[in-house]
């Protein structure tokens, strides 16, 4: 797995040098940019844990200006020593991204943003594991009543770094990072969510998350210049 990855990456950075021998990253256009997160689908392909999809889109309404959104849907299974829990939900991320290079009528781009995202899921608990402190012993205790929370939520905000260089006419790769925040999200019987549709893992230290993905999309030009 790790070396499918690593292979993605380079070919990712080969089509970088490729598109920019390429005349038509120098037509201006304005237009809905739409593609799908290809990490999502690979997770999905490769792991019994985890299904997911989601469509993002995006349309350039200055030079430098994007609006984007995204929506998607995840299930996860967590399976560990202490936990065994399923989570499944949709989320949408609507947000602004800043084309950084300079050349302003490049396809090409390099940008940083930000979104903000809410979700909606549901949260299993099939068994977990916790301290008995009743055990004269201090022993492991494990419960195998099945725990169902439903109508949860979540709110968050994220920073974003990414490029998005043309391959071919019209047709986009993509790489992104994110770095979240939780800004609000409802718990149920004061068991936390370990796991948030869109955001992803959790920690009861910390309120931040990150994030990543490849895309894969097509620009549906509007207006050419």
């Amino acid at each position: 797995m790790l070396r499918f990855y690593i292979s993605l990456f380079f070919l990712f950075v080969v089509s970088i040098g490729y598109a920019k021998t390429q005349n038509n990253d120098t037509i201006e256009k304005f237009g809905i940019r739409a593609g799908v997160d290809l990490n999502k689908i690979i997770k999905s392909a490769t792991s019994e844990d985890y299904k997911g999809l989601s469509i993002n889109a995006d349309i350039r309404i200055k030079e430098s200006l994007y609006i984007f959104s995204e929506l998607g849907n995840e299930e996860k299974k967590i399976n560990t020593y202490y936990l065994n829990s399923n989570i499944k939900g949709t989320y949408l991320k609507v947000g602004l991204n800043f084309k950084l290079n300079n050349d302003i009528r490049s396809e090409n781009i390099v940008y940083s943003g930000f979104n903000i995202g809410y979700s909606n899921f549901e949260q299993t608990i099939n068994n977990f594991t916790i301290y008995n402190t009743n055990s004269s012993t201090w022993g492991e205790a494990t419960s195998y009543d099945s725990i169902a929370l439903s109508k949860l939520n979540a709110l968050w905000f994220e920073f974003v770094f990414g490029l998005k260089t043309e391959i071919f006419n019209n047709l986009f790769l993509g790489f992104e990072l994110q770095l979240k925040s939780v800004v609000k999200q409802k718990i149920k019987n004061d068991i936390s969510n370990f796991y948030i549709p869109g955001f992803n893992r959790t920690y009861d230290s910390s309120k931040l998350g990150a994030g990543f993905n490849y895309t894969i999309s097509y620009l549906i030009p509007v207006v050419k210049k």
